[in-house]
């Protein structure tokens, strides 16, 4: 199956997953005040993902500030999953699990196979998302290595300003 390439100002891919603690995460179920961020994160193996939504999980209240509705998603097992939470102590973050392959090349995510035990067979690459409440993407960054994130905090410094300002997605010139 080929990845699709998501572009700008146009509807982003369904997703709906199950979520850590029980029920599902839909995304025409938001209604963000400006954004939802969905953050794909390769899985429980991986200890970068670990750092990176630590901080993240402490970033809750200026997302919330911001208008931003966030979920962390993988490839991962329930089970995977459940792990990450308790043992990273991701108390604030909405976790949902069980993203498929099909689900993740619509995201236009690579998808890589395991190289060392302590890995998933299979698992997606991190990608971060925002996604309007009209249901259209607005930011995309998809990365094909573990070490290359966007700073979120940064990112959400410019929520606010990217909606009081009108400033639009960009990337969307047809040339």
């Amino acid at each position: 199956m080929m990845s699709t390439k998501p572009m700008p100002d146009t509807r982003a891919p369904a997703l709906s997953l199950p979520l850590v603690g029980g029920g599902t995460w839909t995304l025409a179920e938001r209604n963000p005040e400006n954004f939802t961020m969905v953050v794909v994160y390769r899985g429980y193996h991986c200890p970068v993902c670990k750092s990176y939504l630590t901080k993240l999980n402490g970033l809750m209240d200026a997302a919330a500030e911001a208008g931003v509705e966030t979920v962390v998603v993988s490839m991962d097992s329930a089970e995977r999953a459940e792990a990450a939470k308790a043992e990273w102590d991701l108390d604030r973050l909405t976790i949902a699990y069980g993203l498929t392959v099909e689900d993740a090349k619509a995201w236009g995510l690579y998808v890589s196979t395991s190289i060392k035990e302590a890995e998933a067979q299979t698992f997606a690459e991190p990608g971060l998302f925002w996604i309007r409440p009209d249901g259209r993407l607005y930011l995309i960054d998809i990365s094909n290595m573990p070490w290359s994130r966007p700073d979120v905090e940064f990112l959400l410094s410019k929520a606010r300003f990217a909606v009081d300002n009108g400033y639009p997605a960009r990337g969307t010139a047809a040339v």
